[in-house]
């Protein structure tokens, strides 16, 4: 199981994110996966460094996870000179890449003021540590999922197919 230990250059980035973003009260960034799907995190980080770029509060406000993300990233191409890196339809799932992610951030630390408080860097010590489950593992799961689902649905509709045949058979035998 890699990836389970925090390098420091996490920590440092993580501690930053969550320095940013303290005033945003919609945004609990915890991770460099789960954190970030719904899009607020990225535009508060933007925010927090260049709240002259665009209303917070119209930003939040989006209905859809997608069309926050699309805002970060154009915001940060437009302005800030980076790249479209990340699709907001892959960033917009239960769990993002995690390097994909990381990459796109450390992109933002580089352009954006860094500052980053030791307290920040103790405090994301104390974060609950991510579980246990890798990517691969998380989408073998996902899929197992999906085969059980299809092996139930496929059992209750041979199960009914049954049935109907076992109503047909006792029918034609009151018939003759």
């Amino acid at each position: 199981m890699a990836g389970l230990q925090q390098t420091n250059s996490e920590k440092i980035l993580l501690s930053w994110v969550r320095q940013s973003t303290r005033n945003y009260p919609q945004v609990n960034v915890i991770n460099f996966t789960s954190s970030w799907a719904d899009g607020l995190a990225f535009n508060a980080l933007l925010h927090s460094h260049r709240p002259d770029l665009f209303d917070w509060n119209a930003v939040a406000s989006q209905q859809s996870p997608i069309q926050r993300l699309d805002h970060a990233f154009n915001v940060a191409r437009q302005h800030l000179g980076i790249e479209k890196l990340l699709d907001p339809e892959d960033v917009a799932t239960v769990c993002p890449d995690k390097k994909s992610i990381f990459m796109y951030v450390t992109s933002l630390f580089q352009v954006l003021p860094q500052q980053v408080t030791m307290e920040a860097i103790r405090e994301v010590e104390t974060l609950p540590r991510p579980s246990r489950i890798t990517r691969e593992e998380h989408i073998q799961v996902h899929h197992q999922q999906h085969f059980s689902q299809g092996v139930s649905c496929f059992i209750y509709t041979f199960s009914c197919c049954c049935f109907q045949v076992a109503i047909f058979l006792r029918c034609t035998k009151s018939v003759v």
